[in-house]
Protein backbone atom coordinates (compact mmCIF):
# COMPACT_ATOMS: atom_id res chain seq x y z
CA UNK A 1 0.00 0.00 0.00
CA UNK A 2 1.30 3.70 -1.00
CA UNK A 3 0.45 6.79 1.51
CA UNK A 4 -0.94 9.29 -0.33
CA UNK A 5 -0.58 13.24 0.29
CA UNK A 6 -3.38 14.73 1.87
CA UNK A 7 -2.17 18.73 1.43
CA UNK A 8 -3.80 21.45 3.52
CA UNK A 9 -3.74 25.20 2.85
CA UNK A 10 -1.90 27.31 4.47
CA UNK A 11 -3.26 29.33 7.78
CA UNK A 12 -3.62 32.54 5.67
CA UNK A 13 -4.04 32.64 1.93
CA UNK A 14 -3.23 35.73 -0.42
CA UNK A 15 -5.90 35.25 -3.72
CA UNK A 16 -3.24 37.39 -5.74
CA UNK A 17 -0.38 34.91 -5.26
CA UNK A 18 -1.69 31.56 -3.95
CA UNK A 19 -3.85 30.08 -6.94
CA UNK A 20 -0.25 29.97 -9.00
CA UNK A 21 1.16 28.54 -6.17
CA UNK A 22 -1.51 25.57 -5.65
CA UNK A 23 -1.47 24.98 -9.21
CA UNK A 24 2.09 24.22 -9.44
CA UNK A 25 1.83 22.07 -6.07
CA UNK A 26 -0.91 20.25 -7.65
CA UNK A 27 0.33 19.62 -10.89
CA UNK A 28 3.87 18.63 -10.04
CA UNK A 29 2.38 14.79 -8.66
CA UNK A 30 0.12 13.16 -6.94
CA UNK A 31 -2.07 14.77 -4.69
CA UNK A 32 -5.40 12.81 -3.26
CA UNK A 33 -6.64 15.85 -1.33
CA UNK A 34 -6.86 19.41 -0.68
CA UNK A 35 -7.99 20.64 2.70
CA UNK A 36 -9.08 24.56 2.59
CA UNK A 37 -8.46 25.51 6.75
CA UNK A 38 -7.22 29.32 7.09
CA UNK A 39 -7.64 31.01 10.50
CA UNK A 40 -8.88 34.20 11.59
CA UNK A 41 -10.97 34.93 8.32
CA UNK A 42 -14.66 36.07 7.41
CA UNK A 43 -17.12 33.68 6.52
CA UNK A 44 -16.71 35.81 3.46
CA UNK A 45 -13.48 35.61 2.76
CA UNK A 46 -13.18 32.04 3.26
CA UNK A 47 -15.95 31.78 0.50
CA UNK A 48 -13.86 33.91 -2.01
CA UNK A 49 -10.63 31.64 -1.06
CA UNK A 50 -13.05 28.37 -1.24
CA UNK A 51 -14.58 29.21 -4.71
CA UNK A 52 -11.01 30.03 -6.24
CA UNK A 53 -9.49 26.79 -4.94
CA UNK A 54 -12.18 24.31 -5.61
CA UNK A 55 -11.91 24.30 -9.53
CA UNK A 56 -8.35 24.52 -9.41
CA UNK A 57 -8.06 21.07 -7.21
CA UNK A 58 -11.16 19.79 -9.37
CA UNK A 59 -9.02 20.19 -12.21
CA UNK A 60 -6.75 17.97 -11.05
CA UNK A 61 -8.74 15.35 -9.81
CA UNK A 62 -8.40 16.03 -6.14
CA UNK A 63 -10.80 16.15 -3.85
CA UNK A 64 -11.77 19.32 -1.61
CA UNK A 65 -12.21 19.64 2.35
CA UNK A 66 -13.52 22.16 3.95
CA UNK A 67 -13.79 22.27 7.81
CA UNK A 68 -17.35 22.38 9.90
CA UNK A 69 -19.07 24.66 8.17
CA UNK A 70 -22.10 23.16 5.12
CA UNK A 71 -23.31 25.45 3.71
CA UNK A 72 -19.57 27.14 2.67
CA UNK A 73 -19.35 23.19 1.31
CA UNK A 74 -22.41 23.76 -0.95
CA UNK A 75 -21.67 27.22 -1.81
CA UNK A 76 -17.90 26.46 -2.90
CA UNK A 77 -19.43 23.06 -4.65
CA UNK A 78 -16.54 21.33 -1.95
CA UNK A 79 -16.63 17.62 -1.79
CA UNK A 80 -16.54 17.37 1.76
CA UNK A 81 -16.70 18.05 5.18
CA UNK A 82 -13.53 17.54 7.89
CA UNK A 83 -15.22 18.28 11.12
CA UNK A 84 -13.74 18.58 14.35
CA UNK A 85 -16.48 20.02 16.45
CA UNK A 86 -17.19 16.54 17.63
CA UNK A 87 -18.81 13.25 17.71
CA UNK A 88 -22.76 14.95 17.41
CA UNK A 89 -21.56 17.04 14.70
CA UNK A 90 -19.55 14.25 12.99
CA UNK A 91 -22.84 11.62 12.90
CA UNK A 92 -25.08 14.49 11.87
CA UNK A 93 -22.55 15.18 8.59
CA UNK A 94 -22.77 11.79 8.12
CA UNK A 95 -26.30 11.41 8.28
CA UNK A 96 -26.71 14.95 6.06
CA UNK A 97 -24.10 14.63 3.43
CA UNK A 98 -23.15 10.47 2.82
CA UNK A 99 -23.00 9.14 0.34
CA UNK A 100 -22.79 12.17 -1.85
CA UNK A 101 -19.80 13.57 0.28
CA UNK A 102 -17.01 13.01 2.43
CA UNK A 103 -17.16 13.40 5.69
CA UNK A 104 -13.90 13.11 7.86
CA UNK A 105 -13.43 13.38 11.25
CA UNK A 106 -10.34 15.54 12.90
CA UNK A 107 -9.54 17.24 16.44
CA UNK A 108 -8.99 13.18 17.75
CA UNK A 109 -7.11 13.10 21.01
CA UNK A 110 -7.52 10.12 22.11
CA UNK A 111 -8.18 6.25 20.86
CA UNK A 112 -11.73 6.25 22.49
CA UNK A 113 -12.95 9.38 20.25
CA UNK A 114 -11.26 7.82 17.29
CA UNK A 115 -13.58 4.70 17.76
CA UNK A 116 -16.53 6.51 18.20
CA UNK A 117 -15.45 8.41 14.69
CA UNK A 118 -15.30 5.59 13.27
CA UNK A 119 -18.61 4.40 14.61
CA UNK A 120 -20.32 7.43 13.81
CA UNK A 121 -19.38 6.69 9.96
CA UNK A 122 -16.18 9.10 9.04
CA UNK A 123 -15.14 8.18 5.69
CA UNK A 124 -11.23 8.81 7.36
CA UNK A 125 -9.84 10.22 11.05
CA UNK A 126 -7.11 12.16 11.29
CA UNK A 127 -4.81 11.82 14.02
CA UNK A 128 -2.82 15.45 14.33
CA UNK A 129 -4.35 18.87 15.57
CA UNK A 130 -4.41 21.19 12.97
CA UNK A 131 -4.19 24.45 15.13
CA UNK A 132 -1.16 23.21 16.77
CA UNK A 133 2.36 25.07 15.89
CA UNK A 134 3.83 22.70 13.12
CA UNK A 135 7.35 21.00 14.87
CA UNK A 136 10.09 19.82 12.43
CA UNK A 137 8.57 15.95 13.25
CA UNK A 138 5.33 14.68 13.48
CA UNK A 139 4.35 14.08 17.28
CA UNK A 140 4.74 11.19 18.98
CA UNK A 141 1.29 10.80 19.43
CA UNK A 142 0.11 11.14 15.85
CA UNK A 143 2.46 8.27 15.18
CA UNK A 144 1.18 6.14 17.92
CA UNK A 145 -2.75 6.47 16.79
CA UNK A 146 -2.29 6.04 13.20
CA UNK A 147 -0.54 2.81 13.80
CA UNK A 148 -2.56 1.62 16.18
CA UNK A 149 -5.66 2.66 13.67
CA UNK A 150 -4.02 1.41 10.62
CA UNK A 151 -3.33 -2.28 12.05
CA UNK A 152 -7.02 -2.51 13.21
CA UNK A 153 -9.65 -0.66 11.76
CA UNK A 154 -11.28 -0.48 8.58
CA UNK A 155 -11.57 3.38 7.40
CA UNK A 156 -8.87 5.18 6.78
CA UNK A 157 -6.52 7.09 8.52
CA UNK A 158 -4.88 10.39 8.02
CA UNK A 159 -1.40 11.34 9.81
CA UNK A 160 -0.16 14.99 9.98
CA UNK A 161 3.23 15.28 9.43
CA UNK A 162 5.75 18.13 10.56
CA UNK A 163 7.95 20.21 8.47
CA UNK A 164 10.91 17.51 7.68
CA UNK A 165 10.98 15.15 5.15
CA UNK A 166 11.94 12.69 7.89
CA UNK A 167 8.72 13.02 9.49
CA UNK A 168 6.44 12.41 6.36
CA UNK A 169 8.55 9.10 5.70
CA UNK A 170 7.92 8.41 9.80
CA UNK A 171 3.85 8.78 9.14
CA UNK A 172 3.85 6.48 5.84
CA UNK A 173 6.14 4.36 8.04
CA UNK A 174 2.95 3.47 10.08
CA UNK A 175 0.64 2.05 7.50
CA UNK A 176 -1.38 5.15 7.27
CA UNK A 177 -3.17 5.74 3.69
CA UNK A 178 -2.65 9.40 3.50
CA UNK A 179 -0.34 11.56 5.13
CA UNK A 180 -1.05 15.68 5.46
CA UNK A 181 0.99 18.63 4.72
CA UNK A 182 0.61 22.17 5.64
CA UNK A 183 3.64 24.42 5.92
CA UNK A 184 6.25 22.06 4.21
CA UNK A 185 4.60 22.30 1.22
CA UNK A 186 4.27 26.13 0.97
CA UNK A 187 7.56 27.47 2.71
CA UNK A 188 9.71 25.20 0.81
CA UNK A 189 12.79 26.51 -0.61
CA UNK A 190 12.64 25.44 -3.96
CA UNK A 191 8.77 26.28 -4.13
CA UNK A 192 5.48 24.32 -3.91
CA UNK A 193 5.80 22.08 -6.73
CA UNK A 194 9.54 20.72 -5.63
CA UNK A 195 7.70 20.17 -2.21
CA UNK A 196 5.12 17.75 -3.58
CA UNK A 197 8.14 15.77 -5.70
CA UNK A 198 10.16 15.62 -2.54
CA UNK A 199 7.32 14.05 -0.37
CA UNK A 200 5.72 12.13 -3.53
CA UNK A 201 9.48 10.49 -3.71
CA UNK A 202 9.55 9.72 0.22
CA UNK A 203 5.93 8.19 -0.20
CA UNK A 204 7.10 5.81 -3.60
CA UNK A 205 9.88 4.87 -1.53
CA UNK A 206 8.16 3.59 1.95
CA UNK A 207 5.88 2.13 -0.56
CA UNK A 208 8.80 -0.18 -2.05
CA UNK A 209 9.20 -1.36 1.64
CA UNK A 210 6.48 -2.94 1.82
CA UNK A 211 5.25 -4.82 -1.53
CA UNK A 212 2.85 -7.10 -0.35
CA UNK A 213 0.96 -4.43 1.88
Amino acid sequence: MRARLFLITPRQVDLSTFPAELEAALAAGDVATLLIALEDVSAAALQRVAEVLVPIAAAHDVATLVVDDTRLMGRAKADGLHVTAGIAALTEAAETLQPGHIVGAGNLRNRHEAMEAGEAGADYVMFGLLDLEEAEEAHRKTLDLGAWWAEVFEPPCVLLAGLSLQSVRDCAMTGAEFVAVRSAVWTHADGPAAAVVAINAVLDDVATQFPDA
